[in-house]
């Protein structure tokens, strides 16, 4: 698990269910190169603090055995702390322990629970647990459906730069769940957290001007921000960005870039980049496709691995095919 945030995409396309660092001491905990006779003290520490009730010990010992630093990972001891912290009205322990009976981890999966903690962390201003609670009516799951709600906690976080709440108030603009159908708003929420960085948005954000949804259609706009989520791994976005090089839409046209993409793309596991690549085959020399293909497995090498399937659940499919 990674230490300042989960990812998990959950239910139907396009939702995102966050799970944020707990505190600047649990980051600064994480550190990956601190020393580890350090943090080993800072852990008995915390024992120390926790055993006589001191809540923000409690809270990041739970944390610590949530993440596994600094101790073995253990669900179970984490939520015995993280209740104990929640007990003190600690809301980042509250969120915590409402993510782990959302996911059934350390404790039995109890989405009424989870619900119950996420609500406590979110009416202190919890801003992940007004994301995580939205998420939680949005779906029905430990409260009644009430998309109305969803977007009020969605929109509640997404105001103060959550960026999953952010994509989640989009998608229901979107899609028109809840709220009136808006491509328009959609499309500045989306805009807002790919400017942030979060790459679902800026996947979602180039299909809308690739396709002309919401905004505008403008290949250059479209290019710019598949890139982004391409260099970071996104192979649907890496066949997209594929694409336009391959028929000089946003960017000149390139089939050596254009090969070079799908073949990224092809070893993340997206499936489509295969008769992509036999097309260019036809109209590319054996030196072209040789550099194209040696490119490839050197950008391959340099970006993180994400998952095809899973790791971006989208508004729209691919650019190809798109009418």
């Amino acid at each position: 698990m990674n230490s300042r945030a989960l990812l998990v995409v959950t239910g139907l396309p396009a939702l995102w269910f966050s799970l944020s660092a707990i505190g600047a001491d649990a980051q600064q905990n994480a550190e990956p190169n601190a020393d580890a006779k350090n943090i080993k003290q800072d852990i008995s520490s915390l024992q120390l603090r926790a055993s006589q009730g001191d809540a923000k010990a409690e809270c990041l010992l739970g944390w610590s055995y949530m993440t596994g630093t600094g101790v073995s990972q253990n669900y179970t001891e984490a939520a015995r702390y993280l209740r104990q912290a929640a007990e003190q009205d600690s809301p980042d322990a509250e969120f915590a322990l409402g993510y782990l009976y959302e996911q059934g981890k350390g404790v039995a999966r109890d989405y009424k629970k989870a619900a119950v903690y996420y609500t406590a962390a979110a009416r202190q201003g919890h801003v992940t647990a007004e994301n995580n609670l939205g998420s939680m009516y949005e779906f029905g799951r430990g409260v009644r459906k009430n998309l109305h709600q969803a977007g009020n906690w969605y929109r509640m976080a997404a105001e103060r730069g959550e960026v999953t709440a952010q994509c989640n108030l989009a998608t229901l603009y979107f899609r028109g769940k809840g709220i009136a159908r808006d491509r328009s708003q959609a499309a500045d929420w989306f805009r807002k957290a790919a400017e942030l960085g979060f790459t679902p948005a800026q996947e979602n954000l180039a299909w809308m001007y690739f396709t002309g949804t919401g905004v505008p259609l403008d290949y250059s706009q479209a290019a710019r921000w598949v890139q982004m989520a391409a260099n970071k791994g996104y192979s649907r976005a890496q066949l997209d960005l594929g694409y336009l090089y391959e028929h000089g839409k946003g960017v000149l046209l390139n089939y050596i870039s254009a090969y070079m993409w799908y073949k990224t793309a092809a070893s993340g596991g997206e499936e489509r980049a295969a008769r992509r690549l036999k097309n260019l085959s036809a109209v590319m020399t054996k030196e072209q496709i040789s550099q194209a293909s040696a490119a490839a497995e050197q950008l391959s090498k340099s970006m993180p691995r994400v998952d095809a399937a899973g790791a971006s659940q989208s508004i729209g499919s691919s650019f190809i095919g798109w009418r």
